[in-house]
């Protein structure tokens, strides 16, 4: 790689790659002169953390096989790129130009891809994603209900480009907004950008990015940084790591332009040590930067300097919480303390610092490409932009989605998010994690922004979704959470430490029946106690899922606490399994106890012993004539 010495020479790199590309890949020859590739076909294999763990590595080299064995490495191009988000149907394979997305895809399919679809032009049909909507098999991703509704901006080149190929980033416009701002624009000029986009913090917070820069910007000192948050903590959630690991340059260029536009000359990104390819992404695309000159001393000839080094964290999640993350990287426990001073007066090694996430970093380049009222024209007037969701639980397309600000709740989970699983009844949606609350199915049509979500209990956090059907219990819910939160507190303030362990303390009681009224106006009055005086977010918003089931689901406390039943069937001390007089005596319960409580004659009516039950339902799923009732 040669070093690239300029915005005008960066520009013309990006032309020639344009220019060159039959499909899509740009492959420089002697420095940055691209020969006009030949290829006729490119196949695109997702490499994200879930498809690699489904073997996609295995399939391209299959692919790379049977194209050898056939003699077409000259005519198809095999890469592998970041996630698609359709994670339910991985792992995922694109074939280009053609636009054929297949699903479920294993090593074994490689070679009928080639001979069936490359050779022969037939496409594989039984690849083919079934459109739910129309019971038929579609071939593009724009037919499907999944991608319908989405404007993927933070995740645009996630699924299009090789992530470990910086060439290839360039090829999608890659560092021409950092080279328009060292060469056309005052830092001032890119902060009021910014100001002017509406982009907010997608890491849970929603402050104003602009304002958080102009603030860093207004504070003097000798060294300045930028922070890029990578500790993704939030159970479900997976939007950081997808970007990192599909588009991790776009994340690099952003933080030179924060570092540009603040003053900052140092960067880095903490990042969880559990997110191990992302991590490998990062090196290569800092190492190809810097052999590029987008990082290191006088970027573009343009006097900036700004590099980025790596952090890992331990996984725990106060580290979310910028105060504990500074304290991390310097060496210290992550614990958080009081503000002011923020970060952005004093921060990392008491200087001058701006945190931002990844899915907000993801942003920049693209406002100032397309400048900010293209920005602000998406979304709604106090939110704009999109924002990425990742769905999980029971919901048909578990996946990555990206959709404008403002598409309801209802839109997303029932038509890019394809409805419940087994046509069960929606019962609820936790948004925001730990920290956000459960959206019960009367606000289906709200609106998802930021000032919309708080208005209903819940907030929109880093953006995890996890989707609740008739099968589960709200205690059980809340106590999952709070066990969670206790669990990631830092201990450092009493009412997080000592007040979150009494209010799980309280929520085991009443899963095990032998709560009361009382308990409830406890967890009530506890909760708001908490929120009020906990010294950071993680304990000013733990009790959330605690409110939130409590303001929506109050019947099923009062079912636990007065009639000690769960009427969910979830909470074990709470149910037993009855047989009852469709029993015809076969044994087969008894047999299969693990216990020995079930007693009983051949063809006569079988008992259960309560006392012994440890309610594992063995008898009930060896049951052949469904004689036994959970109760």
């Amino acid at each position: 790689m040669n070093k690239i010495n300029s915005f005008e020479e960066l520009n013309k790199i990006y032309q020639e790659y344009k220019s060159s590309l039959d499909i899509r890949k740009a492959t420089g020859i002697d420095g940055f002169v691209c020969e006009k590739n030949n290829y006729k076909k490119e196949i695109l294999i997702c490499g994200g953390t879930g498809c690699k763990s489904a073997q996609s590595d295995l399939i391209k080299d299959n692919l790379e096989k049977e194209i050898s064995k056939l003699g077409l490495e000259d005519e198809v191009y095999v890469s592998i790129t970041g996630c698609f988000g359709f994670c339910e149907k991985g792992p995922i394979v694109k074939v280009t130009p053609d636009d054929v997305f297949y699903v479920h895809v294993t090593p074994e399919d490689a070679e009928e891809i080639i001979n069936e679809h490359i050779v022969n032009g037939n496409v594989v049909q039984r690849l083919l994603y079934e459109e739910p909507t129309i019971k038929e098999k579609v071939k593009t991703q724009d037919e499907m209900t999944f991608y319908k509704k989405q404007v993927r901006i933070a995740l645009r080149n996630c699924g299009l480009i090789n992530p470990e190929n910086i060439d290839e980033y360039i090829a999608e416009k890659g560092y021409l907004a950092l080279g328009k701002c060292l060469t056309e624009c005052t830092p001032d000029d890119v902060i009021n950008v910014i100001l002017k986009s509406g982009l907010r913090g997608r890491g849970g917070g929603g402050f104003p990015t602009g304002k958080k820069w102009q603030f860093a910007k207004g504070y003097d000192a000798d060294q300045k940084y930028i922070i890029c948050n990578a500790d993704e903590g939030d159970p479900g959630a997976f939007m950081d790591r997808s970007i990192l690991e599909g588009d991790p340059n776009s994340v690099l260029e952003a933080m030179a332009i924060a570092g540009y536009a603040i003053g900052a000359t140092k960067g880095n990104i903490y990042i969880r040590a559990e997110y191990p390819l992302a991590i490998q992404r990062l090196r290569i695309a800092i190492n190809q930067a810097r052999e590029y000159g987008l990082l290191g001393e006088n970027i573009l000839n343009s006097g900036f300097d700004f590099d980025i080094e790596i952090k890992y964290g331990a996984g725990a999640f106060v580290c979310g919480e910028e105060t504990a993350l500074i304290h991390s990287i310097e060496g210290n426990r992550g614990e958080p303390t009081n503000k002011p001073p923020f970060p952005a007066e004093s921060g990392l090694w008491n200087k001058p610092t701006c945190v931002n996430n990844v899915e907000t970093l993801a942003n920049i380049p693209a406002i100032i490409n397309n400048g900010a009222d293209w920005f602000s024209s998406i979304g709604t007037k106090s939110s704009a932009g999109t924002k990425v969701f990742a769905l999980a639980g029971k919901i048909n397309n578990v996946g990555l989605v990206e959709v404008p600000m403002g598409t309801t709740l209802r839109e997303i989970l029932f038509e890019v998010g394809g409805g419940i699983k087994f046509d069960k009844e929606f019962k609820a949606v936790q948004t925001g994690g730990p920290s956000g609350g459960c959206i019960p199915k009367e606000f289906l049509d709200t609106p998802i922004d930021f000032d919309s979500l708080s208005a209903i209990g819940s907030m929109m956090g880093s953006g995890g979704m996890i989707v609740m059907d008739e099968d589960n219990c709200m205690v059980d819910i809340a106590k999952f959470y709070l066990e969670f939160t206790k669990e990631e507190s830092c201990g450092k303030c009493t009412p997080c430490r000592i007040g979150n362990t009494r209010l799980l303390e309280i929520l085991e009681r009443i899963s095990k029946g032998e709560g009361d009224l009382s308990d409830l106006d406890k967890l009530q009055e506890l909760s708001n106690t908490i929120k009020d005086t906990s010294l950071c977010a993680l304990g000013q918003t733990s009790p959330n899922p605690i409110l939130s089931t409590m303001k929506y689901f109050y019947d099923e406390y009062r079912s636990h606490v007065v009639d000690k039943i769960c009427p969910a069937g979830v909470c074990k001390d709470l149910m037993k399994f009855v047989i009852t007089d469709r029993c015809i005596g076969c044994t087969k319960c008894a047999r299969q106890c693990p216990v020995g409580c079930i007693e009983g004659k051949v063809k006569t009516k079988h008992v259960i012993d309560h006392s012994k039950c440890i309610k594992c339902g063995a008898c009930k799923s060896s049951c052949p004539v469904d004689a036994i009732d959970l109760v």
